[in-house]
């Protein structure tokens, strides 16, 4: 196995220690899972055997480390009241799911302004992300998205002002680098001089340290496009070349990486050693 952490998003569909088992089945070695259903506001209850037997497992069958992905309806930038209570509670809940499981790391999309304008919207996240109770050794991390619309977190500098305006330690408050988001919000990595341009814009803003877990997917449409469609690893518009600069960079390639790429026949297996062998030995 590769001695880099890569794995896939999984289903719980048949319980937490299963998607152990489903990641080793791709070739795996660490993952990502919903902790309720992603486009409800259900958070599934965790059963305390299950839980025990999911954290073991982690540690025995060195799977890990795992990464739970917040429900898609969070919203922590909209001006509505009613939708951001919901939205932190919810938060709070998967976050005491995902710490009761052993898990290291929550990630979520920030969300979008819906018109109030991107600083109201930036104070917004940053004042709700101080609502939460972060469990002890778990980190939040903030996703980057693909732009467009009123959508925020497209930039490095946005997603610092988010931490910035929060009252969470950085430590407990990092970046999780979708690379699908990145090429859509106009971050070209797929040239030597495009990456290091966004590493330097990485290292003025959130800082190496910060970026903790990455999301691999290959886009379907062209850098700048600010579209969110997942192709598989070098079937799409980011190709090979470019998934071998971004995770072969001194500043990636120690990081864990989970494929979100689409589920059809090509399926995991073959994204996670596509990924595998792009890896510079």
């Amino acid at each position: 196995m590769s001695r880099q952490r890569v794995g896939a998003h999984v289903s719980i569909a048949d319980g937490f220690p299963a998607a152990v088992s489903q990641i080793q089945e791709y070739g795996g070695n660490c993952g990502q899972v919903f902790v309720g259903s992603p486009r409800t506001w259900s958070v599934s209850s965790v059963d305390s055997s299950d839980a025990t037997a999911f954290a073991e497992l982690q540690a025995t069958e060195d799977v890990r480390p795992w990464i739970v992905h917040g429900t898609y309806l969070i919203n922590f930038a909209t001006p509505n009241d009613d939708l951001a209570e919901k939205s932190v509670a919810t938060v709070q809940e998967e976050l005491n799911k995902a710490s009761k499981l052993g898990i290291d790391y929550y990630t979520f999309h920030p969300g979008a302004h819906t018109g109030a304008g991107v600083e109201k919207g930036i104070r917004n996240i940053g004042s709700r992300l101080s609502e939460l109770d972060i469990p002890d050794g778990m980190t939040v991390l903030l996703e980057n998205t693909a732009g467009g619309g009123t959508s925020l977190g497209s930039t490095f500098q946005q997603l610092q002002e988010m931490r910035i305006r929060s009252e969470i330690d950085n430590d407990q408050l990092g970046v999780c680098i979708d690379s699908c988001h990145l090429y859509a919000a106009g971050y070209d990595f797929t040239t030597t001089t495009g990456l290091t341009e966004m590493v330097g814009e990485i290292e003025q803003t959130v800082g190496l340290d910060a970026i903790q877990y990455l999301h691999l997917n290959d886009s379907k449409h062209p850098c700048g496009s600010n579209k969110d469609e997942h192709q598989h690893i070098g079937k799409g518009q980011i190709g090979t070349t470019g998934f071998s600069k971004l995770i072969n960079h001194d500043a990636f390639t120690d990081l864990p990486m989970v494929l979100e790429t689409p589920v059809d026949e090509k399926g995991y297996a073959w994204n996670i050693s596509q990924i595998q062998s792009l890896y510079d030995t």
